[in-house]
């Protein structure tokens, strides 16, 4: 049985990443910083008949809860099949690049870029066991810089100074992990959920968790001969599926 660790699962489109996953087969740990929610989320699952699942407490900006969790996770399994990152914070709204607070900006970071990096590192080892290991950065559309330049973009006026430039941040360092490891059996890249109605954005997006999370899982099963190094975004590049940076 293939095992998922998924950050930010407790709730909204890590639930339902996990829910699809379960129901594919895979054992689901789901990383939550409030362990209380996250065992509410997994008696849910459980619930649901989908019972190989269970609560890891992993709060992905404090380094001491992600050694914990690298511990606890590694004296359950030797081998982790698929890393999904996706907990993140939007900072709050609006955000102009002159008069949003340093620390607002510092925070977004912390979860968005700095603890992607963090829990991929603790847990590389783990992943580096699978035959064919999967991460999967949960990005936004926004994070493409080469749209930002674009005034036909329908997001061209969000500008904001936190999220945005996060976001496209963890797509350069998704660029740089996936060089890192290209000569291994690694698939590593982006995926752009959609504007998804979730508490995120007080449930302004048009899209669904379900839709959402289908596209992470999708990243998630891709097989030997699939991409790596990529941008997936269907709201960006309907078309294509492939977003620029």
């Amino acid at each position: 049985m293939k095992k998922a660790l998924i950050t930010g699962a407790n709730k909204s489109i890590g639930l339902e990443t996990a829910r699809q996953l379960l129901r594919l087969g895979y054992y689901v740990y789901l990383g939550s910083r409030d362990l209380p929610n996250g065992q509410r989320a997994a008696d849910q699952l459980r619930a649901e008949g989908l019972d190989q699942v269970e609560p890891l407490q992993l709060d992905v900006t404090d380094h001491a809860s992600i050694a914990a969790a690298r511990q606890a996770l590694g004296q359950r399994t030797d081998v982790l099949d698929v890393l999904i990152n996706n907990a993140g914070i939007s900072g709050g709204m609006s955000q102009p690049p002159l008069g949003t607070d340093v620390q607002v900006i510092r925070e977004v970071f912390e979860t968005n870029v700095f603890g992607v990096v963090a829990v991929t590192q603790a847990f590389i080892d783990l992943l580096r066991a699978a035959p064919e290991p999967r991460i999967v950065n949960v990005t936004s559309g926004l994070g493409s810089l080469t749209l930002h330049h674009d005034p036909s973009w329908k997001y061209y006026a969000v500008k904001g100074a936190a999220y945005v430039p996060s976001k496209a941040a963890l797509n350069a360092y998704t660029i740089m992990l996936a060089y890192e490891l290209r000569d291994t059996p690694f698939k590593v890249n982006a995926v752009d959920p959609g504007y998804t109605a979730t508490d995120f954005n007080h449930h302004s997006g048009p899209g669904s968790v379900e839709a959402a999370a289908a596209r992470v899982v999708k990243a998630a099963l891709l097989g030997p001969d699939g991409p790596t190094s990529q941008f997936f975004s269907d709201d960006n590049a309907p078309e294509t599926g492939i977003s620029p940076w």
